[in-house]
């Protein structure tokens, strides 16, 4: 968290870091609360902790977006795999009039500097390949943890999410493609971190399931548009 807070501290933008604890049954909320405890109150005035009930990762996103207040709102994982100095890249097509911008671990120009173990790489690069296939989607790498949105199109793209789990980035592009919202990715730095909680060969059963509920689901809405 100091390295999000350096680093806008010193951005010349307004901001704010919502931090959202997934109801963890460790020290989470107390280390967070104390850190903030800590800060300067021109900083802690920045930093907030939202507690959920343990729903999944689109779950707590959801929760992050919900109470996000700024002009854009940028998704990143807590362990920072992509750091937080791509978020330039992200902050000049959102001034460009972009909706939604994802971070890419796949496109030219990208930069992996700590890869993944091969088969979870490969099964990564499959579902990419899945997912293009299958919604059309202008984007290579739908699963990069880093994301950009301008704001209301972030509050109602992560209102009401179907899929909590892995697939919600989809879920999220997927509305944001059925909306004309205009989508842009951006090739970024990234590193692997090993202790990771998303095991995609665990759990591929259960994200077969997501994507075929998220394709019936996304059938079903453009036959309603087509016919009023």
């Amino acid at each position: 968290m100091s390295t999000l807070v350096h680093y806008f501290s010193g951005s010349g933008l307004s901001w704010e870091i919502v931090i959202v604890d997934d109801g963890s049954e460790d020290n989470t909320s107390a280390i967070v609360r104390e850190y903030i405890g800590e800060q300067d109150p021109l900083v802690a005035q920045n930093l907030r902790l939202k507690r959920i009930a343990h729903a999944g990762k689109g779950a707590a996103v959801a929760g992050g977006v919900e109470d996000s207040s700024g002009k854009w709102v940028l998704m990143t994982d807590a362990d920072l795999s992509t750091p937080i100095t791509e978020w330039e890249h992200i902050q000049k097509e959102l001034e460009n009039g972009f909706h939604v911008v994802a971070g890419s671990r796949q496109i030219e120009g990208s930069q992996v500097e700590v890869h993944q173990p091969w088969l979870r790489q490969s099964l990564g690069i499959l579902f990419g390949v899945l997912v293009r296939t299958v919604f059309r989607l202008p984007v290579v790498d739908s699963q990069c943890g880093f994301k950009g949105f301008e704001r209301e199109a972030a509050k109602i793209l992560f209102q009401g999410l179907s899929t909590t789990g892995y697939c919600f980035d989809v879920e999220v592009l997927v509305k944001a493609q059925q909306r004309g919202y205009r989508i842009t990715e951006v090739p970024v730095r990234w590193y692997n971190h090993p202790d990771s909680r998303v095991r995609i060969y665990r759990d591929w059963a259960g994200i077969l399931r997501e994507l075929v509920k998220l394709k019936l689901d996304s059938g079903r809405k453009g036959n309603l548009r087509r016919r009023t």
